[in-house]
């Protein structure tokens, strides 16, 4: 059993005990019992604060520019071309030149636009992707001039329902801009972003819930500081794979962006958006695909922790050296946003809804439930995890191989037919002279033939003509030249 470890310095007045399970080199005093940076950061003077905030809010615009460039760059490699190149190095400074393009563009408002919301719609989208990096823990303890404490601007004990809050109120912005533009394309953009953020803010709160189960805590460095012995990753993979469909989903990005699908809605729901409110829009997606980033290296891979070997070298996970590691670790999981983007297409969206409320949230409450009874086992009795692990995953790998060889039952029609043979009827010739069309599977998405031909438009029936006023003048005769005259309702020449 480990010697308890005795805080000193600003609790020395509350002494509390904690368990040294702390690495060689790692050290962190001033932490409370369950390991946040609660105590340490309430003795920051205000002016700190202040520039922690501001660091944050500069950071998070270089990094959104760097996203941009970034993902423009992978894929035009994907796509076997250069990508940005000219403005500066690297054409890093593309992003900067596209932005200020949109600082100087014109903001056009529709004219059956309401204007107010209309022109509020971007800056709610955006404030609250601001308020969420403020709770991520982007370092250890750290001494900066001449004070010290952590690389985080505040620590909340409900931190992690704190960033779900945040992510919530940011679609008030997308779908408030789509109901204010007047048009038809945003408002149906809007409210399909309403019904991503209900569908999949479920499935990623219930992938936390086992987080909270395993660490004890709601605090987002508490999290980390318990993730000591091993990351999340290795002890939740269903979490986080779930985490990791659901952050794609939160955050609109292909292959789940039908909120702005082009050939459905023209632009969705910033489609009436032009200069820099559109450019806020933009801001504010990118940012939050920072900040899912960043949740999902707080909660699953050790968050600001060195990776194992490196984590067993002392030093390595104190000091301003585990910003290095916090950061790589988000860059890896934008590679991934955009490695998705340039490899998978954008998915029906029944398809979509069918995998958020059929997939994800029954596949989470059974995990939680699996997870709840291994925690009670590992603690009301003698079993050791290894034992909890084998006792309840080998009848959990059984279930699942029988859940995917087991014989799928075929949907039959009303008669008891199967579809295949209601669907194999003979084949009409198209008007192109094709071979014919296969008729559509019962119960499956409505999908229009192949020989659809729309119907030609009718021509307008000519308008009689306007009667004639009074009050005008009368036209006077035009002099028909010699040599004319009329025939039929012809003018000849004799």
């Amino acid at each position: 059993m480990h010697a308890p470890l005795i805080l000193a310095g600003p609790a020395a007045a509350q002494p509390a005990v904690v368990p040294a399970v702390r690495l060689p080199g790692d050290v962190s005093p001033g932490l409370t019992p369950d390991g946040s940076v609660q105590d340490l950061l309430a003795n920051d003077p205000w002016w700190l604060s202040l520039i922690k905030a501001v660091v944050i809010f500069a950071a998070l615009l270089l990094l959104t520019l760097f996203a941009i460039w970034f993902e423009r760059r992978v894929v035009g490699r994907m796509q076997h071309r250069p990508g940005p190149n000219w403005n500066g190095p690297f054409g890093l400074l593309q992003s900067l030149a596209d932005a200020i393009k949109l600082i100087f563009k014109e903001g056009i408002i529709p004219a059956r636009a309401d204007k107010v919301v209309f022109i509020a719609a971007p800056i709610m989208a955006a404030i609250p992707a601001f308020l969420t990096f403020s709770i991520i823990p982007l370092g250890g303890p750290v001494s900066m001039f001449g004070h010290h404490t952590a690389l985080q601007l505040t620590d909340l004990s409900v931190g992690v329902l704190a960033a779900l809050a945040f992510a919530s109120i940011g679609v008030y912005g997308i779908v408030l801009g789509g109901w204010a533009s007047g048009s038809t394309y945003p408002l149906l953009g809007g409210l399909r972003s309403a019904a991503q953020l209900i569908s999949y803010e479920v499935a990623m709160g219930l992938s936390f819930v086992a987080v909270f189960l395993y660490s004890g805590t709601l605090s987002t460095s508490a999290i980390v500081q318990q993730q000591t012995g091993g990351w999340y990753i290795w002890l939740l993979p269903v979490s986080f794979v779930v985490y990791v469909v659901s952050m794609v989903g939160e955050t609109n990005r292909a292959p789940f962006d039908m909120a702005e699908a082009e050939g459905e809605l023209v632009g969705g729901f910033n489609t009436e958006y032009s200069g820099m409110r559109f450019g806020t829009f933009f801001l504010a997606e990118y940012i939050n695909m920072i900040n899912v980033s960043a949740i999902a290296t707080t909660l699953f891979l050790g968050g600001w922790r060195a990776p194992w070997p490196l984590s067993r070298i002392p030093g390595l996970n104190s000091g301003w050296v585990t910003l290095v590691w916090f950061l790589v670790k988000v860059l890896l999981f934008l590679f991934f946003f955009v490695w998705i983007r340039g490899s998978l297409p954008r998915i029906r969206y029944d398809q979509f809804m069918h995998m958020g409320w059929k997939v994800l949230v029954p596949v989470s409450l059974v995990w939680i439930v699996l997870i709840g009874t291994a925690r009670v086992l590992n603690t009301a009795t003698d079993l050791s995890t290894r034992q909890v692990l084998l006792y309840m995953g080998i009848p959990l790998v059984v279930l699942l191989v029988l859940a995917a060889v087991w014989p799928q039952r075929r949907r039959t029609g009303p008669d008891g037919e199967r579809p295949d043979d209601v669907a194999a009827g003979p084949a009409t010739d198209g008007p192109s002279g094709g071979s014919g069309v296969v008729a559509p599977r019962l119960g499956a998405f409505p999908v229009p033939p192949l020989d659809l031909v729309v119907p030609v438009s009718p021509r307008r029936a000519a308008l009689p003509p306007a009667p004639a006023d009074p009050a005008a003048p009368a036209q006077q005769p035009q002099a028909v030249p010699a040599g004319t005259g009329s025939q039929g309702g012809r003018d000849v020449v004799s």
